[in-house]
């Protein structure tokens, strides 16, 4: 039983930083066009070379 006082804060712990990195892609519009990385793999432009 002394272990639930390691394993309690620390699973705590790990959840908040979880939850906080979830906020963060949110704020940073990681979430923001989740349809236009679907239709881009299927045109068959493609560009190979970077623009100068």
């Amino acid at each position: 039983m002394e272990i639930l006082t390691i394993l309690i804060p620390v699973s705590l712990l790990l959840g908040g930083i979880g939850l906080a990195s979830f906020f963060w892609a949110l704020r940073k519009g990681q979430f923001e066009d989740p349809q236009g990385d679907a239709n881009r793999i299927l045109t068959t432009d493609y560009d190979d070379h970077p623009k100068p």
